[in-house]
């Protein structure tokens, strides 16, 4: 713990000092900067957490500030801690019993059924959402992305919104390919709610705790076989 409070108050060091041409390059878009995006999107498609590593490199080596890809200790890691863990719950849970349901998606997450009653498949799979969703997914799609677009967008309420809306659409897109129309339409909607606690808190704290404990409830609602029960819970 200490460690991560290290690392979340270093921004305010770096954000002291003006970049060196080297980081410069690195932050800005052209060539050398271009080449440190494709890397990081490229290797964030291969592995989420592996993209979250070269994005703290990246913002290591370019001198850029860690609260400008939200790395921003919070005013309260147990507040954040349950407000994040609240909200990840319930949310699943609307999104399970209400909102997917409206959309008419199969209540059985055929992707993932294979978790159904599997203890062995748990530990991986609890690490698979809590490091490289959790950590991972959110500081590439919302921190990172969030810092880009915006240097390129600027901070006004339009420019905040549109990249709300692009970073959502992104998500989406890398969630279809193994989950279908069902997983983007619920990655669009994620995506856009973890992204608004971004913005709102100004920390990528909350929505981590936020989206690892949205997948580690529907990974439970999976392994316990409740997926056709929640999902018909309100509309038969």
């Amino acid at each position: 713990m200490n460690k991560t409070v290290k690392v979340l108050e270093r921004g305010d060091a770096q954000s002291t000092r003006n970049p060196t041409h080297e980081e410069a390059s690195l932050r800005g878009f052209g060539l050398a900067g271009l080449l440190a995006m494709l890397v990081i999107f490229l290797s964030s498609a291969f592995s989420a957490p592996v993209g979250a590593v070269l994005v703290l490199l990246w913002a290591w080596l370019s001198g850029t500030p860690w609260e400008e890809i939200g790395y921003v200790r919070p005013k309260s890691w147990a507040g954040t801690l349950a407000v994040g863990v609240g909200v990840g719950v319930a949310f699943k849970f609307a999104m399970k019993a209400i909102v997917m349901p409206l959309l008419g998606a199969d209540p059985v997450n055929h992707v993932y059924h294979f978790l159904s009653g599997n203890r062995a498949a748990l530990p991986g799979m609890i690490s698979l959402v809590t490091i490289g969703a959790g950590f991972g997914e959110e500081t590439f799609y919302r921190g990172y992305l969030f810092e880009r677009l915006g240097k390129l967008l600027g901070s006004s309420v339009t420019a905040r919104l549109a990249i709300l809306v692009v970073t959502s659409v992104v998500f989406a897109a890398a969630h279809y390919h193994d989950q279908g129309l069902a997983g983007a339409e619920q990655a669009t909607m994620t995506g856009f709610v973890f992204g608004v606690m971004l913005l709102r808190t100004r920390t990528i704290v909350l929505p981590m705790i936020a989206h690892a404990a949205f997948d580690l409830t529907a990974v439970w609602i999976i392994y316990a076989n409740l997926e056709a029960r929640i999902g018909h819970l309100i509309f038969r």
